[in-house]
C-alpha cells in the first residue's frame, strides 16, 4: 500500500478551491492524483470540494501566496495548477495594488518556492486572452505581436507569464501557458451571467447592461476548459509552450441578457443599457471584441464540445439551479 501511494501522481492547485481550480481538482482526483488545494479562503469556497472532504486523495492547505515561501509546505509536485488570482477585472481600474500583489508577486512567491526546494514539476498557468489588448487580426492567434494589454488586471497576467517562462528556462522545469477566454459554469462567482442573474432577482422588470451591448466575446464552458488544460498539459512536449483556449464563436452582451431573461422565465423584462465608456465598454479597460484562433491546439487533438451560445445558455440554467 506505501509503494501504491508512492507511485501517484501529485499535483499542487493553487486557488483549488475557486471556481476552475475546483473543477481542476475533480479531474485530478478522477484521475487517481494525489491532490493538494493551496488556498487563503478569500474567494474560493470549501462548498466547492464538499464532495472530496474524505476522499485520501484530497489535502487541503490554508495558505497565502503573499506569505513567504518559506511558509509553505515542504512538498515534491509533479505538477502545479496555478489558479489562484484575483479574477476581477474591474477592480483593476481602482485597487491596481490588489492584481499586482494578488497576480505577480503571488505568482513570484510560487515560483520562488519552486526554485528554493528545487523541484521540477510541470507548471501549469491560467492566463488571459486580454493580454492581447486590442489586435488587430481576430481571431487572434498565440504568435500575435505586440502584446498591448488595456487593463491592469491583462497587464499583470502578461508579466506572470514572462516571469514562469524566464524561472522555467533558468531552474528547468516545464511550463504551459493558458491564454483563456471567458470561462463560465457552474460554482463561478463573478461575471456577466452571474451579474445579470442577480439582478433580475433583485428586479425582474428590467435588466441593466453596462456599455451599448455590443461587446462581442467568446465563452468558454469549465469542463471544456478543464478538458483542454489536460489535454494541453498530457501532449506538450516543448520546454515552455502557450496555448489559446477557447470556442470558435462569439456572443454579444446583449444576447447574453436576453438569454437569462429566457431561462429565468420573464416576461416583458425591459433591458437598459448603460451606453458604457470609450465607444461601449462596459468600463475601462474593457476588451470589446474577443475570438481566439485555438487551431494551435486543436492541432494536437482538443476541440471544445460547446460552442458560446451554448455554454451560455447551460451556464445559465447552472446558475438559476444553484441560486434557488
Amino acid at each position: 500500500m506505501a509503494s501504491e501511494q508512492k507511485n501517484k501522481k501529485t499535483a499542487l492547485v493553487t486557488g483549488g478551491l475557486g471556481f476552475i481550480g475546483s473543477h481542476i481538482v475533480d479531474a485530478l482526483i478522477n484521475r487517481g492524483t494525489q491532490v493538494y488545494v493551496l488556498d487563503n479562503l478569500s474567494n474560493g469556497k470549501l462548498q466547492n470540494v464538499k464532495q472530496w472532504k474524505e476522499n485520501s486523495l484530497f489535502h487541503f492547505i490554508k495558505e497565502d501566496l503573499l506569505n513567504t515561501p518559506n511558509s509553505f509546505p515542504r512538498l515534491s509536485f509533479d505538477t502545479i495548477f496555478h489558479l489562484a488570482a484575483n479574477p476581477e477585472v474591474r477592480v483593476s481600474a481602482t485597487h491596481p495594488e490588489i492584481h499586482f500583489k494578488q497576480n505577480v508577486l503571488a505568482t513570484f512567491n510560487l515560483l520562488e518556492y519552486i526554485r528554493e526546494t528545487q523541484q521540477n514539476p510541470t507548471f501549469i498557468f491560467a492566463s488571459t486572452s486580454a493580454v492581447y489588448g486590442e489586435p488587430l487580426i481576430i481571431p487572434t492567434p498565440e504568435f500575435y505581436a505586440p502584446l498591448k494589454p488595456i487593463s491592469i488586471y491583462a497587464a499583470t497576467k502578461l508579466a506572470c507569464e514572462a516571469l514562469i517562462i524566464a524561472y522555467a528556462h533558468n531552474y528547468g522545469f516545464k511550463a504551459v501557458i493558458y491564454r483563456l477566454a471567458n470561462i463560465i459554469g457552474p460554482r463561478s462567482n463573478h461575471g456577466v451571467i452571474y451579474d445579470f442573474i442577480k439582478k433580475l432577482q433583485k428586479n425582474p422588470t428590467e435588466l441593466e447592461i453596462l456599455g451599448d451591448g455590443t461587446q462581442t466575446k467568446s465563452y468558454l464552458y469549465v469542463e471544456d476548459c478543464v478538458s483542454g488544460l489536460l489535454f494541453g498539459v498530457d501532449k506538450t512536449k516543448n520546454h515552455s509552450e502557450i496555448y489559446n483556449v477557447g470556442s470558435e464563436d462569439q456572443i454579444n452582451v446583449k444576447t447574453i441578457g436576453q438569454t437569462v431573461i429566457e431561462e429565468m422565465g420573464l416576461k416583458n423584462t425591459k433591458t437598459k443599457l448603460t451606453g458604457g465608456v470609450e465607444g461601449g465598454r462596459g468600463w475601462k479597460g474593457d476588451v470589446k471584441v474577443m475570438l481566439l484562433d485555438i487551431n494551435k491546439i486543436k492541432s494536437i487533438g482538443w476541440k471544445p464540445q460547446m460552442n458560446s451560445h451554448q455554454a451560455v445558455r447551460q451556464t445559465t440554467k447552472d446558475l438559476i439551479q444553484n441560486s434557488t
